[in-house]
């Protein structure tokens, strides 16, 4: 990590290191700008910058209460593709050099997509990013994908290469883009 072995780091270093948005985004009880903050003291600019840059903002404007919106328990009171949007906003905040996006876009509309797509790809900026996805709109900016079948990496490259080799990622991809045509 960074040129240094990562036996170099204690375990809590690494894991303080990185920021993660999920596919199940995780949110407790309490206002929107608790939950973006986790509860921390923040910068006000740094704070709205993040809501911005995530593509929060404008959905948390109309809101009748704005970032002191209280989400419920369960947080059934915001879409998936919103609560998407808090983590994200959340991991811009926290500023980490390393993101983990797992499915961050698996179970959102596709105008949702294209925003969360918007906001991971502002987040992943300098950064490094490990990505998990199927939807390979997701991924076909990556500098290496890899490409894993039944828990084996079977092709890498970029997003060009795996089209021109013709193998595994091609066929996901044709499947995609005709499923998408055909929509």
């Amino acid at each position: 990590m960074d040129g240094h072995s990562i036996n170099d780091y204690t375990r809590e270093s690494i894991r303080s290191s990185y920021a993660m948005v999920l596919q199940d985004s995780w949110l407790f009880k309490g206002t929107i700008k608790e939950n973006i903050t986790f509860n921390q003291e923040v910068d006000e600019c740094d704070f709205y910058r993040a809501t911005k840059a995530a593509k929060v903002d404008h959905f948390i404007q109309t809101l009748p209460h704005g970032y002191d919106t209280l989400i419920n328990e369960d947080a059934s009171n915001i879409s998936q593709g919103q609560k998407q949007l808090i983590t994200i906003a959340r991991a811009f905040l926290s500023n980490k050099n390393i993101l983990i996006l797992d499915e961050a876009t698996s179970s959102v509309d596709t105008r949702t997509e294209y925003l969360i797509q918007e906001a991971m790809e502002a987040l992943m900026k300098k950064r490094t990013a490990f990505i998990i996805a199927h939807r390979l709109s997701t991924i076909i900016n990556s500098d290496l994908i890899l490409v894993m079948n039944k828990g084996q990496i079977i092709e890498q490259g970029t997003h060009t290469a795996l089209l021109q080799s013709k193998g595994f990622y091609y066929n996901l991809y044709q499947s995609q883009f005709e499923e998408a045509e055909n929509a």
